[in-house]
């Protein structure tokens, strides 16, 4: 355990995060996520980031946002800009990587270590600038997958890089309490945590495709 004057930070990317571990094949339990970092030092702040269709009558992240915004995490959100590639498909941009890099600038001389919750390339230059701040920097994403969900400049940066599947008995939803694979159709956007009456929380991402 480390010391608990050894002040951490978490930065994740909500929907880097969700298709991470979707694509691993389990489901992030943020109650447990969030009690993990606390317990190795003090927790100066949880951010989760996180674009919203705002005209949609019904989004399955709402409910998770809600919870999070209660329970200890500071929920960063903005409204998504819905375009027609050359293709003709359907796309909805959310891109959070600017909210991200400002609260990380701004935090890095209040904390000894920041965690970073996606594979996105971009924040390499982020990386670097907050750790010529003094800052220890962990990168957790994935190269369990083919292709791997981070990209190499971001883990050659990092300080540390952790895969999400070394993190899954202690930041994964238990298994015995997922929902049946062939759900009633009116169940089926429902958010999981809606679902049942225990704590932990399962994120459905929108179907919507995003681009970055």
């Amino acid at each position: 355990m480390t010391s608990p004057s050894h002040k951490i930070a978490l930065f994740i990317d909500g929907a880097n995060l969700y298709a991470t571990a979707k694509t691993l094949g389990f489901d992030i339990d943020y109650k447990r996520l969030l009690l993990e970092f606390q317990n190795r030092g003090t927790l100066v702040r949880a951010f989760y980031y996180t674009a919203i269709i705002e005209d949609q009558e019904y989004s399955s992240i709402r409910p998770l946002i809600d919870w999070l915004d209660y329970n200890g995490y500071t929920v960063v959100t903005k409204a998504t800009k819905e375009f027609i590639d050359p293709s003709g498909r359907r796309k909805v941009k959310g891109n959070m990587d600017i909210e991200l890099a400002v609260d990380a600038m701004e935090l890095a001389e209040h904390i000894d270590h920041m965690v970073l919750f996606s594979g996105d390339g971009d924040f390499r230059s982020l990386v670097e600038a907050v750790q010529r701040r003094g800052v220890r920097v962990t990168v957790v994403s994935t190269i369990s997958s083919q292709p791997p969900m981070i990209a190499d400049e971001l883990r050659r940066q990092a300080d540390v890089f952790t895969d999400l599947v070394q993190l899954q008995s202690k930041l994964g939803r238990d298994p015995g309490e997922r929902a049946p694979s062939r759900e009633p159709r009116e169940r089926q956007h429902t958010p999981q945590f809606l679902q049942r009456s225990t704590g932990t929380i399962a994120s459905r991402a929108n179907e919507e495709e995003y681009d970055d």
